[in-house]
């Protein structure tokens, strides 16, 4: 009762008393009174802690009782969210909430768990890997020795996803069938491969199960030690757990909470500080950049599938990102349920309702039966079923329980009918009903996470320094952090290397820009770092030999030195120094010159150090010294700063050929997760692993090496015949351009080779095509007359396409243009048709040009 008066106010709405009221009478009589406050105990503990909690999570998220105790953030009552979604009681289970925590703080909650309620009494709890359809199959090929190309095409008959198994899969795919019939070995290796499906492979510690025993653990279940980290849990799993009657939690460590609050503590202590849970939900800002798509760094919300939903969605209410949650799934997706919302929220369809009756439940989501608690109040509403009777209906729906189904189907028009409903009209919304449940999702568990993706979008919108500083601060993959730095550049935010002088362990935010940590230069280490900013306390760094003789050479040593000197930490302490005129020349040396001097005086200091006094406070260099020191190639940079930071901080090798490989369309690597296996594809950049091996059986000589360009990274393989053809470009830190195919599978994804060259003889020894696509928006005279001159003004011999979209149709047809391509052509024509619409594709010879000439013309295009 505190909890609401505090949440709602003093003159509390009655909805809310009688929900409450209601609420706890069903918690007490169900038992689970203790339940709750052990969840709250904890989460209590940790919001104490000044550990970051989630908004809620799942069905717990219906709960009014869970928002007031502050086990969750979302009003049940403001977001029409179900009490029985989550405690049913007509169909008495155990409760189940489940809690998101900061990452790198959850273990002090499971801490304060066992230490409240005894070790004995407290475990994670185990879960075992099993040998799933796909897994097996490829197993067993690699046992049996049958070619990689073969098994992998086998294994990708079997589609993906939970449930697949070897025998549905058979029953499925005709191929795999038809392959098993007629190929011995592939009859061997499917038959060994089902009797090894489902097998445990291995035991780990589940992801987020703790559970709590009344007396010792070892009354109920046997325990497990891990050899790896010497975790123990528990040998039951999580079902046979809860069969056994114990209680269990989820405890979750999310990094959206984390990154939320490194990003309020760095506004802490600026005219900037704020309180997440005091902002608005109609901020305009934060709806321009969500429908703009600028939402990298955005939880929820930040692939390529999402933004493109978001372009065209334009949400501008709370309740759209809800929906978008719910509705970015596949079978949402594959149904075509999302263009269908899209259009209906646009006025493009219109919303229509089977009766009166179903607006008031449907009005949210545009008369689309989005959510399972709509399946849930439909039958209340229509039907007189309890909120109980309802959460059953939904379940047998959602499971295609057809026997149970049929059952309630005849209540359901019995119960419409006796509130003036006609029959066909009831049988028709329960088929409708049955059809969306397919799809539905939990409503609760969306409004808690869209509450999440708009607090982030709200953060980026209006402090996005801070909130991508945060972002870069707890990223480990190298791939993501390059990703982040490249979202940076695109919204003007600079990022600054690492400094002696002025980084601190972590990244730090200097007005626009972000300057990374000493924390970030591989090779240094926490000690290091800490005694560099524990010196630093009486004063910043004046020269090199200062810092040499301050610091402790144990703790920073030649290694760590050279490591700072190539990330560019040391930049400024030479900078100083070199920047006086010599020998009449005013010109302030480049980075690379800094560099390089850094790198020599570093050494031969280091070789010195103990007779460092005689240099005093003079300048190390002679006269002459530093015009000796060659200065270090763009390529010596770049590597020096990947060597020391793992990515390249004043460029990439690949920026020397960017207009080249705009010109061309090759794609980056960041774009490949779009893509469906087996399509081909062209991209380029630095080989930055390479691992040759053999092939089993012919021992024959291939490699595997990982691609990286300015967006990211893509593991290739080259096959023993095209390893032996390429070998001499197949080099490590060789920048190539690979043509090849998208292998998906459960491990990721990877290109298999089939040509390798470089930018430079791909671009000279192809012939081209441009191809321009003209949507409808842009068909007018003005704009057709204005590329028109344009491809006039730029005549030569790359003949020109272009892919008419009028929305009701696509086609491509040839012009009576050529053009000579080159990147300020392409700039300016893509400023009229659109960004991406403008590409050069290789042509596929010359029959293919010369029957397009003969069937088609510009002014027939136009028409």
């Amino acid at each position: 009762m505190e909890g609401l008066q505090r949440k709602i106010g003093s003159e509390t709405p009655e909805v809310y008393l009688k929900r409450l009221d209601y609420e706890l009478k069903t918690i007490e009589k169900m038992g689970f009174a203790s339940y709750f406050l052990i969840v709250w105990d904890f989460i209590n503990f940790a919001r104490n802690r000044g550990i970051p909690v989630g908004p809620g999570r799942g069905s717990a998220a219906g709960s009014l009782v869970a928002y007031c105790l502050d086990i969750t953030e979302i009003d049940p009552i403001k977001y029409n969210l179900l009490f029985e979604r989550f405690l049913n009681p007509d169909r008495i289970s155990m409760p189940d909430i489940d809690v998101d925590f900061c990452k790198d703080r959850r273990p002090e909650v499971i801490t304060y768990v066992a230490e409240k309620y005894g070790s004995e009494h407290v475990a994670q709890i185990i879960t075992f890997g099993s040998m799933a359809a796909r897994a097996a199959i490829r197993d067993v090929g690699r046992a049996l020795d049958i070619p990689y190309a073969e098994v992998d095409r086998i294994a990708k008959l079997i589609s993906g996803g939970p449930g697949v198994t070897i025998d549905s899969a058979m029953a499925a795919e005709p191929k795999l069938r038809d392959v098993y019939k007629t190929k011995p070995e592939i009859k061997e290796l499917i038959d060994i491969a089902k009797r090894l499906e489902g097998l445990s492979r291995h035991a780990s510690t589940h992801a987020a199960g703790v559970v709590i025993s009344p007396t010792p653990l070892t009354d109920y279940t046997p325990l497990y030690k891990s050899p790896s980290d010497e975790t123990v849990t528990t040998q039951f799993d999580m079902k046979s757990i809860e069969a056994i009657g114990l209680l269990k939690f989820d405890f979750l460590g999310l990094k959206t909470l984390t990154v939320i609050e490194e990003t309020l503590k760095y506004l802490q202590g600026t005219d900037k500080a704020l309180d997440i849970k005091s902002i608005p939900f109609d901020d305009l800002k934060t709806y321009r950049l969500l429908s703009d798509g600028h939402t990298t760094g955005v939880f929820q919300l930040e692939s390529s599938g999402m933004k493109e939903i978001l372009v065209k969605m334009q949400p501008n209410r709370f309740e759209d990102l809800i929906a978008l949650v719910a509705l970015y799934r596949p079978g949402p997706i594959g149904s075509g349920m999302i263009d269908d919302f899209i259009s209906r929220k646009k006025g493009l369809t219109k919303t229509e309702y089977e009766l009166p009756e179903l607006k008031e439940v449907l009005d949210e989501t545009y008369g689309v039966i989005l959510y399972q608690e709509q399946v849930m109040r439909i039958a209340n509403k229509l039907a007189g079923f309890s909120m109980g009777q309802a959460d059953v209906l939904r379940k047998a729906m959602g499971k295609k329980d057809r026997e149970k189904m049929d059952k309630l189907l005849e209540e359901f028009v019995r119960g419409a009918m006796a509130n003036g409903i006609i029959e066909a009209k009831a049988r028709k919304v329960f088929d409708l009903m049955a059809f969306f449940a397919e799809y539905g999702f939990n409503k609760s568990h969306s409004a808690a996470y869209a509450y999440l993706s708009y607090q982030t979008a709200y953060l980026k919108a209006h402090f996005p320094v801070e909130f991508m500083a945060a972002n870069l601060s707890q990223e480990d993959s190298t791939d993501k952090i390059v990703r982040l730095i490249n979202e940076c550049r695109t919204m003007g935010v600079e990022i600054l290397p690492p400094d002696i002088n002025l980084s601190e362990s972590r990244f730090t935010v200097v007005g626009n820009s972000i300057r990374f940590g000493l924390d970030a230069v591989k090779g240094v280490g926490e000690a290091a770092v800490e005694q560099i900013l524990l010196v630093r306390e009486d004063g910043q760094f004046e020269s090199i030999e200062d810092l040499i003789r301050r610091i402790a050479t144990r703790k920073v040593n030649r290694k760590v030195m050279e490591s700072l000197v190539k990330a560019g930490a040391l930049d400024s302490l030479i900078s100083v120094e070199v920047s006086k005129p010599r020998n009449g020349d005013s010109r302030k040396p480049g980075i690379n010159m800094v560099r390089a001097l850094a790198m020599v005086k570093t050494n031969r200091l280091m070789d010195g150090k103990n007779n460092l006094s005689l240099f005093g406070q003079q300048s190390f260099f002679g006269s002459d010294d530093a015009e000796e020191v060659q200065p270090w190639s763009d390529e010596e940079l770049l590597n020096a700063e990947k060597e020391a930071l793992g990515f390249y901080i004043t460029g990439h090798p690949i920026n020397k050929y960017k207009k080249l490989l705009k010109l061309m369309g090759i794609l980056k690597t960041s774009r490949l997760e779009e893509l469906g296996d087996t399509t081909e594809v062209a991209v380029s950049g630095i080989i930055n692993t390479l691992k040759k091996t053999l092939t089993k059986g012919k021992s024959e000589p291939m490699a595997v090496y990982v691609l990286e360009d300015d967006e990211g990274t893509v593991e290739c393989i080259a096959f023993p015949e095209i390893y032996r053809n390429y070998s001499d470009l197949i080099v490590k830190n060789n920048l190539i351009l690979v043509r090849g195919t998208i292998d998906k599978s459960e491990k990721g994804i990877k290109i298999l080779t089939r040509e390798i060259t470089t930018p430079e003889d791909a671009f000279q020894s192809q012939e081209f095509k441009l191809e321009m696509r003209l949507d409808k928006d842009v068909m007018e005279d003005s704009a057709l007359t204005e590329i028109k001159d344009l491809l006039h003004k730029h005549s030569g011999t790359c003949p020109v396409y272009i892919k008419l979209n009028s929305g009701d149709y696509e086609t491509t047809l040839l012009t009576e243009y050529n053009v000579k391509p080159d990147v300020e052509l392409i700039d300016i024509l893509e400023g009229i048709t659109g960004t991406g619409t403008v590409k050069l594709l290789r042509l596929n010879g010359h029959k293919e040009t010369q029957q397009a000439n003969n069937n088609h013309s510009f002014r027939r295009s136009r028409k």
